[in-house]
């Protein structure tokens, strides 16, 4: 038996901006929304098979200190894409910033961070 990723859940300052976004970047759609037993609300954006959970709590939260350095610490979300650089034009668009460029085998890739300071890869194959 082969396991399959249905979501992970990450939290966000302003869910609605960001399934905005994702939505225009990845073509992705919302699947479901409403809120959740403290008072925040809860975002499940993507395909049909496998979706982010935008988690958007009742009252602001501080950011914290690197991802790369906490134990537990999401990294980055590793998304593919089809044509690498028509998402890097729309990443750039949306008002985030690139870097971290590379070619690899079997593929190509750079990274972005969104307005909450998550960092997203963005890949493609072939």
């Amino acid at each position: 038996m082969i396991a399959r990723l249905e979501h992970a859940n990450i939290t966000v300052s302003d869910a609605n901006t960001t399934v905005q976004w994702m939505a225009r970047l990845f073509g992705w759609h919302l699947r479901w929304e409403g809120p959740t037993q403290d008072g925040g609300r809860s975002f499940h954006i993507g395909t049909d098979k496998t979706y982010l959970a935008l988690y958007q709590p009742p009252k602001p939260t501080a950011p914290g200190s690197s991802s790369y350095l906490t134990k537990g610490g999401l990294n980055h979300i590793g998304v593919v894409v089809e044509d690498l650089d028509k998402a890097e034009a729309c990443v750039k668009e949306l008002g985030f910033t690139p870097h971290t460029h590379a070619d690899y085998e079997p593929g190509r890739r750079f990274y972005f961070h969104d307005k909450d300071g998550i960092e997203f890869e963005l890949v493609s194959y072939g």
